[in-house]
């Protein structure tokens, strides 16, 4: 299985992705993972993969595309761990989801003949289809001792929005650290205290409340309501909940 991690929206890119990957593995089951992160938005898809790959059965191929860097001196990796492989940039988009499952391998990817803007279709697309064809990763190019690192950990309730899902909701890095009937947010040029619901449901119409979301971090929703418009907050903005 070959999973798509990428900020392409709905771009011929990843169409074309996924054309090429079947022409190199032609039984490639392809799943996209999340194909909306923000534009440019590395710590927001390292956040996705980092949540969600534990979902998928072992041996699956994360190809993960969010490449502000492309065609620099930035490098292509694909990266063997305990469960997963992981194909793309370098550039601390696939650190933390492979270092929780224990990098085993890496290796740097031949970029010298693909296009300088496209490596998800010159370099890693082919990467992952022949990963998915029971290719060896040492075949794949040579091999290195470290990647770009990326933490995005929170640290005593202050951390960062890291998504604002189709709802409006806010989705931060921050976990519930204890159980409380109300905390205090603070965000950009928003302070106040907001209630607990441990459901959707539990909340009054309109209400900008807190929850813990299916990730297992604080969100901030609004009931039938977006809750970014209410904060006028954007993916990346500090935030702390106590």
């Amino acid at each position: 299985m070959i999973a798509l991690l990428t900020d392409f929206e709905h771009g011929d890119g990843l169409g074309v992705m996924k054309g090429l990957i079947k022409s190199i593995s032609p039984a490639a089951e392809i799943i996209d993972l999340y194909n909306h992160i923000g534009h440019y938005n590395v710590r927001s898809g390292a956040w996705i993969l980092l949540k969600d790959c534990a979902f998928f059965p072992k041996g699956t191929v994360f190809c993960c595309v969010v490449d502000p860097g492309v065609g620099s001196s930035r490098k292509a990796v694909a990266i063997k761990t305990a469960n997963y492989f992981f194909v793309g940039p370098d550039n601390g988009l696939m650190y933390p989801a492979a270092s929780s499952d224990k990098i085993e391998c890496i290796v740097q990817l031949d970029t010298s003949s693909g296009s300088k803007t496209f490596h998800g279709r010159d370099v890693f697309a082919p990467a992952a289809a022949r990963l998915d064809n029971g290719v060896s990763i040492g075949e794949l190019g040579v091999g290195m001792s470290q990647l770009q690192k990326l933490e995005i950990a929170a640290v005593d309730g202050n951390g960062e929005i890291v998504l604002i899902d189709h709802y409006g909701n806010v989705i931060t890095n921050i976990p519930q650290a204890e159980s409380k009937g109300s905390y205090e947010v603070s965000c950009s040029n928003f302070k106040n205290n907001l209630k607990f619901r441990s459901t959707y449901a539990e909340a009054v119409d309109v209400e900008l409340f807190v929850i813990e979301g299916s990730k297992n971090t604080l969100e901030l929703s609004v009931k039938q309501g977006s809750a970014a418009e209410t904060l006028g907050c954007s993916v990346g903005n500090k935030i702390t909940i106590r």
